[in-house]
């Protein structure tokens, strides 16, 4: 099994024990063992986001020791993607206990300076912001502007992800950079990080993913339209053309009923009410499809106001 394989297998059991908790301190502890032992690349912690799973695990979880190993292992991998640190190697925990301490006391001092046990808030926020930044490959990404915004910073990596969604076409742009142009654009229009933003965001992000539409992906990925064109397109705009062919249909459909309710149509006791059972209706005839099939019949009861059709 690659290393690619087994960080997808380990994600699984972190999402498993994200969601429904953990069974014991020991499934933790073999977990991260597993993790640590893992011969990480910047490519592995990018494609699978396991910086940010580890990290949600790592705030489930009750025990202050596996909370401090997970946040050491996480950190290792931010100086993987950063250029700080060379990938780690499978035997990377395989050192015994007291040669690992001191280990740790030897790289301290070039690791930032931790911060006290009583900011443990900001401190959470910090590293849910590092992972996010990880799954940005260029250093050049995300700029500092994000950096310091958690939730434009997600909101670009959610775009992120979408673009990547599946196989880049030939002669696509800098995924990053279209994130970030888009996610600008969508904030320049919006002006701050509100309901209205966060809908926009997620309305590309959906129309971005759909497999029903992958022009659209390719489209903004090959420059076709551009990304602040794509950040203020409408739902119509975005759509599939099987949509846009579909809404076509309900909006010809309705005018034609509409015209229906206006029009008086011809008195006759022919047709009895599915509804009162009355026969004091009236009648119209359109062409609805195409001109050599027959005619639709919609009947109107005046006694009720029930309507019905038929060919």
């Amino acid at each position: 099994m690659s290393a690619l394989e087994q960080a997808e297998d380990l994600c699984k059991q972190v999402d498993e024990i994200c969601q429904n908790g953990m069974e014991s301190p020991e499934q933790c502890i073999k977990l991260l063992d597993k993790l640590a032992k893992l011969p990480m690349t910047v490519d592995i912690i990018q494609s699978t986001s396991i910086g940010i799973k580890v990290n949600m695990m790592r705030k489930k979880v009750p025990d202050d020791a596996i909370a401090k190993r997970a946040k050491n292992i996480i950190k290792e991998w931010k100086n993987i993607v950063d250029g700080k640190s060379k990938p780690s190697r499978p035997d990377h925990d395989d050192a015994p206990p007291a040669k690992k301490q001191r280990k740790e006391s030897v790289e301290e001092p070039v690791k930032s300076k931790p911060e006290p046990p009583q900011f443990k808030k900001p401190e959470s926020s910090t590293n849910h912001r590092d992972s996010l930044v990880a799954n940005f490959k260029s250093a050049a990404f995300p700029p500092k502007h994000l950096e310091n915004d958690e939730t434009r910073l997600k909101c670009a990596q959610l775009v992120l992800s979408a673009l990547r969604t599946g196989n880049l076409p030939q002669g696509t742009l800098d995924p990053e950079e279209l994130a970030v142009q888009i996610e600008e654009k969508l904030y320049s229009v919006h002006r701050d990080t509100n309901k209205n933003y966060s809908a926009a965001v997620r309305s590309r992000v959906f129309n971005l993913r759909d497999k029903k539409n992958p022009a659209l992906r390719e489209n903004v990925l090959t420059g076709v339209v551009r990304a602040d064109k794509f950040a203020t397109m409408t739902s119509e705009e975005m759509a599939s053309p099987a949509i846009r062919e579909m809404r076509e249909q309900f909006t010809k459909e309705a005018i034609q009923e509409h015209q229906m309710s206006v029009q008086q149509g011809t008195p006759s006791d022919m047709f009895k009410c599915g509804k009162c059972g009355k026969k004091n209706c009236t009648y119209t005839q359109l062409q609805t499809r195409s001109s050599d099939e027959p005619m639709t019949t919609f009947v109107f009861c005046l006694e009720c106001g029930n309507r019905w059709k038929f060919c």
